[in-house]
């Protein structure tokens, strides 16, 4: 720790110090090279390529004037240097004047390099008798766009998209009725058949469907009069039936129970009155427009004891009510059942074709497996059981990920490249989206960003799913913003997002633009998305630069450098803060505290 702490306070010192030097002249009498400016002052990168203009004049004075003068244009880094040639000097009444124009494909080495002008006159034309520095560094923060490359002490961004099978967004939610009974007047939970079949048909529930969303248990008690004449028996019975499943080992979280019951009131008893097969269709309809009628419930327990058959029903019904209610909403866990997950692992182990498997279980089977090893494994028997577009394509995306988090080159190269040819096998069965998007993904990351932006420009068109647009899209728009194409690229990023990345290429797009408030809201977002992801920070920091406001551009830049290491080395170079860089606030966020 303390090396590298070291290490980066060395560098700061050193390119400081070289920055300065560059600036110094070898002639200091002359000044020749006074008038010569470039045009932005601050070069950027604008697409792939870097523009800019050069110009100025130098004066004809009597013995002062050079003899043979030449201005040679260089690009200087810390290990390349290109030579951009000869200005061309036209001569005019009392002076030379000159300009040119670049154009220069961009190459990584340029952001932290210099442009050079260099002077050199009489028959010396081999050391140059002054120089002057134009521009320092090239402002990239279109390339701040997040496309899916691994960068250190970051997390690893997630690439490629599965081709899903549904089955993880269906609702296969059960819901379930079990009662347990009470002896009248009664809260004890008694040892009755009916209670233990009860229990057993509960547990068999749960374990068909683990996945419990809710649960609520109801007291209940019947119109007798040992039952009580308030509420506190129906109660007591809920949590009653509470407590014999926990002391049956059954486990539920508090969150998801709900304890209640019910008095006074005929629902219940409605109920099960309408499932009572003791009474003809036009006797009910008795009972029914009396429970019906709107009023209170001792008028309508008058007028229902007024009914002929009544003290039948009661015996029958009425001990069903001194009961409490337990109501289950449950779904299964996602995946195989315990059936279906032992075929699959006969299937797997060699022991048969497919075990009785189909292709749509199988396919649940890889999406629902958190390991990609496992997915790895599921898919590429599936590629040998079936002609089907969704193992090939969710094979790749495999190979994908895993070559995301590989540290050799040679090896990710491989990934890319058996990834890339599933691509192409899954693409010759059928025309898929999922499929164009992961070739456009992979071109992305081997920085083939013309080519991916037509992958990703056809996916578009063939589908309407609105969880694959909205992935599309945002990959769409962080290669939008390198194109070029910032207003453009606003338009991709009209989704709801919870992941900060694309807050952050969202806020790009608009700060690239010129919108600088949408873009403060973007990368707001994206802090509070994710306060680790240190990225909203540096876009907050650049907002505030172009305003310039300093004590706010330090404030941030502490919080992103702090976040991530590509950013602090970011931020010492990036012209963006050259107003800032040369303050002692700058340096007190980039100096290096060493703890005992």
């Amino acid at each position: 720790m303390f090396n590298r702490l070291f290490f980066k306070t060395i560098l700061f010192f050193i390119t400081a110090l070289l920055l300065n030097s560059c600036g110094s002249r070898i002639v200091p009498e002359s000044n020749f090279l006074e008038s010569s400016s470039v045009s932005p002052s601050k070069l950027a990168f604008q697409r792939d390529s870097i523009s800019f203009e050069i110009s100025g004049e130098i004066p004809i004075v009597s013995a002062l004037s050079p003899k043979n003068p030449k201005i040679e244009i260089s690009l200087r880094g810390s290990e390349r240097i290109l030579d951009l040639g000869e200005l061309n000097l036209q001569k005019q009444v009392g002076k030379y004047i000159y300009k040119g124009d670049y154009k220069i494909k961009y190459e990584p080495w340029m952001e932290s390099s210099v442009l050079e002008a260099l002077f050199f006159q009489g028959k010396n034309m081999e050391n140059p008798t002054e120089k002057k520095i134009l521009a320092k560094g090239v402002i990239t923060t279109p390339l701040l766009a997040k496309v899916g490359k691994v960068s250190p002490d970051e997390p690893i961004p997630q690439v490629g998209l599965f081709i899903p099978t549904g089955s993880m967004d269906k609702d296969l939610s059960r819901y379930a009725e079990f009662s347990i009974l009470f002896l009248e007047g009664s809260s004890k939970v008694e040892n009755l058949k009916q209670n233990e079949t009860a229990l057993d048909s509960l547990k068999k529930f749960i374990l068909l469907f683990p996945s419990i969303s809710s649960i609520k248990i109801t007291g209940t008690q019947s119109p007798e009069l040992a039952e009580g004449r308030n509420s506190k028996l129906g109660m007591d019975r809920a949590n009653a039936a509470l407590n014999y499943l926990k002391s049956s080992n059954l486990i539920f979280e508090d969150s998801l129970i709900e304890v209640s019951s019910r008095w006074n009131d005929w629902f219940d008893f409605r109920l099960l009155l309408r499932d009572y097969d003791k009474l003809s269709t036009q006797k009910k309809d008795q009972f029914y427009s009396i429970l019906l009628n709107g009023k209170d419930y001792q008028a309508q327990s008058r007028e229902l004891r007024g009914i002929s058959g009544f003290d039948q029903v009661s015996t029958d019904l009425f001990p069903k009510l001194r009961s409490a209610k337990i109501e289950i909403l449950s779904k299964p866990l996602p995946g195989l059942n315990q059936e279906q997950a032992a075929k699959l692992k006969e299937a797997l182990a060699g022991t048969g074709l497919n075990s009785g498997l189909s292709q749509i279980e199988w396919a649940i089977a890889g999406e629902s497996s958190p390991r990609l090893e496992d997915k790895e494994e599921i898919y590429s028997k599936m590629t040998e059981l079936y002609r089907s577009v969704i193992p090939y394509n969710n094979l790749a995306v495999v190979k994908m990920r895993q070559a995301q988090r590989t540290l050799h080159p040679n090896r990710k190269a491989i990934l890319w490249e058996e990834a890339n040819r599933l691509l192409e096998q899954a693409a010759r069965i059928e025309n898929n989206p999922y499929v164009l998007h992961n070739q456009g993904q992979i071109l992305v990351l081997q920085g083939h960003a013309w080519e991916a932006y037509k992958k990703l420009s056809d996916a578009s068109v063939l589908t309407k799913n609105e969880d694959f647009i909205k992935s599309n899209e945002s990959l769409r728009g962080a290669l939008d913003i390198l194109r070029g194409d910032y207003k453009l690229a606003t338009l991709r990023f009209q989704y709801q997002y919870a992941d900060p990345k694309d807050f952050f290429n969202k806020g790009l797009a608009y700060f690239m633009s010129g919108d600088y408030a949408n873009a403060s809201l973007s990368f707001e977002e994206s802090v509070t998305a994710g306060r680790s992801y240190g990225y909203g920070y540096y876009g907050l920091a650049l907002i505030a630069a172009e305003s310039g406001q300093k004590e706010v551009v330090m404030i941030h830049l502490k919080a992103a450098i702090d976040a991530s290491e590509v950013l602090y080395q970011k931020a010492l170079i990036d012209p963006e803060f050259e107003e800032v860089r040369e303050t002692q606030e700058f340096f007190e966020i980039f100096r290096p505290e060493i703890e005992n």
